[in-house]
């Protein structure tokens, strides 16, 4: 069975490797050293320090591989080849929204970079799926959670 592909903005690419580099360097040392420190404390089976830091570290070395696993498969958007004519990871996308009357401005980006609070919403969204291929001026539905919603694209820029 092949490996999903993920799609991932350039930011979002940059951000994951900036993240694994810290991962890494700097925290894979403070875990350590948390280690070191509680194993001075003793009795290695009654050490609740002992036990949380290597809990962390285990945490710590599963994210290592759930980032590297990402960017292992990730399909990096090209910046200068995206379009405007259509909707596509990488743009920014301004619908209107008919059921609350109102225009809302959406950033359509790879799963591992949604940001509800920045409205980053995913290319795999109920919604960002909806848009993808999407033209200026066109008008559709989508099935919701919360229902189903009519949007209007009012405009497709870069991010």
């Amino acid at each position: 069975m092949g490996e999903r592909e993920v799609v991932l903005t350039q930011e979002g690419y940059n951000k994951l490797k900036e993240e694994l580099k810290v991962l890494k360097g700097p925290r894979k040392m403070e875990v350590a050293e948390r280690i070191k420190i509680a194993r001075e404390f003793g009795d290695l089976s009654e050490n609740s320090e002992y036990d949380d830091a290597k809990n962390e570290q285990a945490l710590l070395e599963a994210k290592i591989i759930e980032i590297e696993n990402t960017l292992r498969v990730a399909k990096v958007v090209d910046d200068d080849v995206i379009s405007t004519r259509k909707v596509s990871v990488g743009n920014v996308v301004k619908v209107h929204d008919y059921e609350f009357d109102e225009d809302v401005v959406y950033s359509i980006v790879g799963a591992t970079e949604v940001n509800m609070a920045e409205n980053k919403i995913s290319n795999e969204s109920p919604v960002g799926k909806a848009l993808i291929g999407r033209k200026k001026g066109e008008e559709f539905e989508v099935e919701t959670p919360a229902g189903v919603v009519k949007y209007k694209v009012l405009e497709i820029k870069r991010v």
